[in-house]
């Protein structure tokens, strides 16, 4: 991916552990990396197409400006939040915060913290088989839209599907949504048990009866095996109410362990 640069850029703000530097303040350099993908704008001449990177120089010094924080790393961690969610055609950030004048008692040049955040591409199911089961998705769907650092860009049909697994049991409507984040895996998984538990959800039998279900299928192409926490979904593959909402969304998008697309994984399947 392209990227723009701006090097530490300097900044007179308040930022520090102790109580003087709140005060008094100090001097940061702020260095940015700012992914993009330039071709429109480099064929067209067209700024718009691209980052205004004077306009992000303006942003970095009034956030810093206007907020105190203790820690560079708060400060690194702000700052790359906010150039994401406000910065249109930004996809990643590479943010560096460097303290000259950082109170250690010995010479030094700087301290400096770098970090690289970025947006990730998840795709959630959904599911209920309880009370107002087209309330619970819809309900549940608004509140991630509502989750800072997270956008719903598609949403598939609800589809009517048989229990899986404990099988005298209501009927379930399913569905998936692709989404963007700022999230990692472990922040969107608390996320959806938040909205979950304030659905009414109760874990009480395995595969059993729910107001609400919320699972990670897919975080990008990263693998993860934990006791709470595996993507992909451990058993996607083998779910016919799970591949189908999402063949709707992102047929051709591919199981990174097996390699099989999601269209390739729901015909194996036939007609489960």
């Amino acid at each position: 991916m392209d990227k723009i640069k701006i090097t530490n850029l300097e900044i007179f703000a308040n930022h520090g552990v102790f109580p003087e530097e709140n005060k008094l303040g100090q001097k940061f350099l702020v260095s940015a990396a700012l992914y993009t993908d330039t071709r429109k704008a480099g064929k067209a001449d067209d700024l718009t197409a691209s980052i205004h990177y004077g306009e992000v120089s303006q942003f970095i010094d009034r956030y810093m400006k206007e907020h105190t924080f203790q820690l560079i790393e708060r400060v690194a961690e702000s700052l790359a939040e906010e150039l994401l969610l406000h910065v249109g055609h930004l996809e990643k950030v590479c943010i560096e915060v460097k303290k000259p004048w950082a109170p250690v008692g010995l010479p030094l040049e700087t301290v400096s913290v770098e970090i690289e955040r970025q947006w990730h591409t998840a795709y959630v199911a959904l599911g209920s088989n309880i009370g107002d089961k087209l309330g619970f998705l819809k309900g549940a769907v608004e509140k991630i839209r509502r989750i800072r650092g997270c956008k719903v860009e598609k949403i598939s049909d609800y589809l009517v599907t048989e229990p899986y697994g404990v099988t005298e049991q209501d009927e379930f409507l399913n569905g998936c949504l692709e989404l963007r984040t700022l999230l990692t895996p472990r922040e969107l998984l608390d996320e959806l048990h938040r909205i979950e538990k304030e659905a009414g959800r109760e874990r009480k039998i395995h595969w059993g009866p729910r107001t609400l279900d919320l699972d990670i299928l897919l975080y990008d192409d990263l693998v993860i095996e934990e006791d709470d926490l595996c993507i992909p979904h451990v058993d996607m593959q083998n779910r016919g109410f799970v591949l189908r909402p999402l063949n709707e969304i992102a047929p051709y998008k591919r199981h990174p362990v097996y390699g099989w697309t999601v269209s390739e994984m729901l015909a194996n399947l036939g007609d489960i």
